[in-house]
């Protein structure tokens, strides 16, 4: 029996770890008691108890919580900004060329951003084939569902619908946490402009990053064939022509955890565009298939696809 141990598992990331986990029968969930979730000797004992922990806690907690790791067999996986840019720790994003097989062999895990994981899995293929050139200046806008915001923001919103009716625009100031990792793992030279737009719809996400013609080093058939032949498993893969009558819905594959890649647009603009849930593929599913990659299991094991 694997012994899984969340700490944080009262947030909404957490909660959908235990979620998805509690349906196994060989999986044994590690608790701690309300009066001892921040007991930090508690915490260790869990933490050294278990095969793998989830860390599920803001960044500076996150950090703390390594150091309470002395057992050499445990895994961690980090759900925080807090070593997405340490290389000391593997980035969860299997997808990529060569992390799968880094993510099997290391027993630090990255668990990527949600926002970061829409942009780098339209622009390292692109970067990695010579199809753009790293010192490229991209734009991206990306709209997500409210609970990426945590607790703090679902309940503003579930309180106040009407008042966040219209969606918003944030990280106006172009510093967003995300962007780090973004430039990190797609090896760019040049600080891409994020904007992201959180609305009022509970979870999902769209990412699109528009690319000039003129710095494509191909034809835009031959980005498509590029995104089939890197995404073609049953989390992340290509689907053409899945607008919905000219529009395409953000929060399309909510309560998955799967990723849809499409290209879209005109000869001189072309629209790469990444839709999946903000919680599945850009969460706690991204953590659960780290789990399972790790521990050589069936990796789409309890995993909504």
């Amino acid at each position: 029996m694997t012994k899984i141990f969340i700490d944080g598992s009262a947030g909404t990331t957490g909660l959908r770890i235990r979620q998805r986990l509690s349906e196994l029968n060989d999986i044994e969930l590690l608790s701690l008691p309300e009066d001892l979730r921040k007991n930090d000797e508690a915490r260790k004992k869990m933490i050294n108890l278990s095969d793998v922990t989830f860390l599920c806690l803001p960044d500076d907690a996150a950090k703390q919580a390594v150091t309470l790791l002395d057992n050499e067999k445990t895994a961690i996986i980090d759900t925080s900004t807090a070593h997405r840019v340490n290389d000391a720790w593997v980035y969860g994003f299997p997808e990529l060329k060569g992390y799968r097989e880094k993510i099997k062999n290391s027993k630090l895990i990255a668990n990527p951003g949600c926002h970061a994981s829409g942009f780098i899995a339209l622009i390292n293929p692109l970067i990695e084939n010579g199809i753009i050139d790293n010192n490229i200046t991209l734009t991206s806008f990306s709209l997500t569902g409210y609970t990426g915001g945590g607790k703090t923001m679902i309940k503003a919103y579930e309180e106040n619908m009407q008042e966040f009716l219209a969606p918003r625009q944030y990280g106006l100031t172009q510093m967003h946490k995300h962007v780090p990792e973004i430039m990190k793992i797609c090896n760019l030279s040049a600080r891409p402009c994020f904007n992201p737009i959180v609305s009022s719809f509970p979870c999902g996400m769209e990412v699109t990053v528009p690319v000039n013609k003129k710095d494509l080093k191909c034809s835009i058939n031959e980005v498509k064939e590029l995104y089939k032949s890197v995404y073609n498993g049953k989390v992340v893969y290509y689907q053409e022509n899945c607008d919905e009558a000219g529009f395409m819905s953000a929060s399309a594959l909510a309560g998955k955890d799967s990723m849809q890649i499409t290209v879209l647009g005109s000869e001189e603009w072309i629209l790469l565009i990444s839709r999946f849930d903000n919680l599945g593929k850009g969460a706690s599913g991204a953590a659960i298939q780290n789990m399972n990659i790790l521990l050589g299991r069936n990796e789409t094991e309890g995993l909504v696809l």
